[in-house]
């Protein structure tokens, strides 16, 4: 009789350890720094948000957020990075719907994003924005539409890197206007938009953070939106789908973690980014960047970029099947190590 209950004593405290385990984890997390890696360079939007998230965590969880760029491969480097670090809550990553698009662009990745990856919280949505370098012609989308139907190919289109969203939307563009640019891929929107106002390449789908204090000063013209409604940001600026009907696209940002990372580490995190979006200080901060508060729960986060892939991947295999011109995922392929793309 002693035996047994022993043994059955022996059994329940070992049932008991692991949740007792995860708990204490929880509650000393975090005990040292912890690194948020991003897919893009310093100065982008990705880091920029990387870097309001890691401020307002560092704040409220003591200890340091160290923000890491790891560019390249359309932001598959800083991804698989996560993905092969200890499922420990000390690696995240700012992910975008980059992140999901990816899985149909490159065949022979060494991870399933929306499978390894632990959504933990969604942050911003951001609009992109089509500008031109302030000596370019057009000076609307219908003077661009003209000019580039007279010119094609003539036209240098920059981009954040083959397959980013600001790559997908020139894209689109050029399918639903019957246009033909010549697309110039780059490591992120920084080094894009400097060659933009330098004038090597003459327009640019970018996202609106890095680029909006630009177009304040009047060093780039921006020609339209491509969100549906108008930014508050550019209250002046028309939408792609006043010229373009039916135009839509934005990219959109978030936390995740490697997968099996403890789900008591997971919801502090995502308490607290939550309660970062309802701070005014930090909703002033993303309007004034152009950006706007995306409060989703992790299901539904990751709900929205599998239908953010869908829509792209239908983008992708039209511009591949399109006669003369090369499959946009070979191309990734191509330059994901090399030249100016990412």
């Amino acid at each position: 009789m002693i035996s047994s209950r022993r043994r059955f004593l022996h059994l329940a405290v070992a049932a008991v350890l692991p949740a007792l385990s995860r708990v204490a984890r929880a509650d000393t997390y975090p005990a040292r720094p912890v690194r948020i890696i991003g897919g893009f360079p310093a100065g982008g939007t990705v880091d920029i948000i990387a870097r309001l998230t890691g401020q307002w965590l560092g704040e409220r969880l003591g200890q340091q957020m160290i923000i890491e760029a790891r560019p390249g491969a359309g932001s598959n480097i800083a991804a698989e990075a996560v993905v092969r670090a200890p499922a420990d809550g000390y690696t995240l990553l700012m992910a975008s719907n980059a992140n999901a698009i990816n899985a149909t662009l490159y065949q022979k990745l060494n991870f399933d994003f929306l499978r390894d990856i632990a959504l933990v919280a969604s942050v911003a949505r951001v609009p992109l924005v089509m500008v031109v370098n302030p000596l370019f012609p057009a000076q609307t989308v219908p003077d661009f539409i003209t000019y580039a139907k007279a010119n094609p190919g003539k036209i240098n289109m920059a981009s954040a890197g083959n397959g980013t969203p600001p790559h997908l939307a020139g894209e689109l563009f050029q399918m639903m206007t019957s246009i033909s640019l010549t697309h110039v891929p780059y490591r992120g929107d920084p080094p894009a938009l400097t060659d933009l106002l330098g004038g090597q390449v003459q327009v640019d789908f970018a996202t609106l953070p890095p680029s909006i204090e630009y177009i304040r000063a009047g060093k780039l013209r921006a020609l339209a939106v491509t969100t549906a409604t108008r930014s508050e940001a550019l209250p002046e600026t028309p939408t792609l789908a006043d010229f373009v009907p039916s135009f839509e696209a934005s990219a959109s940002f978030g936390v995740g973690a490697p997968r099996n990372t403890p789900a008591e580490i997971i919801r502090r995190l995502s308490n607290e980014i939550n309660l970062m979006l309802a701070d005014s200080k930090t909703k002033a901060r993303l309007a004034d960047l152009g950006a706007e508060v995306l409060s989703l729960s992790p299901a539904d986060f990751g709900k929205l970029l599998a239908e953010e892939a869908e829509k792209w991947a239908k983008v992708i295999k039209v511009c591949g099947d399109q006669s003369g011109r090369n499959s946009i995922a070979s191309s990734c392929l191509r330059c994901a190590d090399g030249g100016r793309s990412g």
